[in-house]
């Protein structure tokens, strides 16, 4: 099928979206030319790019588990991406079979994917927000409806908080989510780090620029300012392929930090 007739409105397909970039890289067919050129022109500097994104993947997975080990049954996945197997909702059933997710993506094709796959039970709901109105995603009355904030809940930023930049509030985002969930909440972040070798960013910083899937890479104390008030799980920030790792370490260009954090 031509790549333009399956366009849903209100999508540029013109313009890349981090998204759908993850989604090639993880593998997907959810993507236009112009998000394959951006993730083509970051393997070419970094080749184990896929690896690092099926990583980073793999740690929401664990992270989810550990969450719903400890007793956690809600979740709001912030940033969800086009779907991929296993979803929150899935991983967190199979220990609590009436855990209740959102789902919360400003990509309108995010939110076509989502209401097709994700929100078909009671107790998934998927929301097109944009993070950066933290207060909007809370006072929503879906949100407010599915989620009760007087008891522990899940919040996930996984890859997500580097697309938005330190004007645009990034620390602002998990101050309004930690300070809204109940004690012996948690909260799942990775982020992209500026450690990362110095020629991946640039080619990445070059190709993104002005465009949604700009990125803001920030350091490891940069990162871990957002856990302030909160209690981090061991191992602590680390890269996501050693944050209680069940696959083989591997050596990367792009460096993705995670870490998991329960708010006292």
């Amino acid at each position: 099928m031509d790549e333009l007739t399956r366009v849903p409105d209100g999508i540029n397909s013109k313009v890349p979206s981090s998204a759908r970039v993850y989604d090639y890289l993880l593998g997907g067919k959810d993507n236009y030319a112009v998000d394959r050129a951006i993730a083509e022109r970051l393997l070419s500097v970094a080749p184990d790019t896929r690896a690092v994104v099926r990583a980073n993947r793999a740690f929401l997975t664990r992270a989810v588990r550990f969450l719903a080990e400890q007793g956690i049954t809600q979740f709001i996945d912030l940033g969800t991406g086009i779907p991929t197997s296993p979803s929150v909702h899935e991983v967190a059933r199979e220990i609590h079979p009436e855990a209740t997710v959102v789902y919360v993506d400003n990509d309108p094709l995010v939110k076509v994917h989502n209401d097709a796959l994700l929100a078909t039970d009671d107790g998934v709901i998927t929301l097109e927000a944009d993070i950066r109105r933290p207060e909007d995603i809370i006072g929503h009355p879906d949100v407010k409806a599915l989620i009760d904030f007087d008891r522990p809940v899940g919040v996930l930023l996984v890859t997500v908080l580097h697309f938005v930049s330190d004007e645009e509030g990034a620390y602002r985002i998990v101050t309004a989510f930690r300070d809204k969930v109940a004690s012996g909440s948690y909260v799942v972040i990775s982020h992209s780090s500026s450690e990362s070798e110095p020629e991946v960013l640039t080619q990445l910083k070059a190709s993104t620029a002005g465009s949604p899937a700009q990125s803001t890479f920030r350091s490891h104390e940069e990162m871990l300012d957002f856990f302030e008030g909160m209690k981090i799980e061991e191992p602590g920030l680390v890269p996501v392929q050693r944050w209680r790792p069940a696959m083989d370490s591997i050596r990367s260009r792009l460096i993705v930090e995670g870490a998991v954090a329960r708010k006292p």
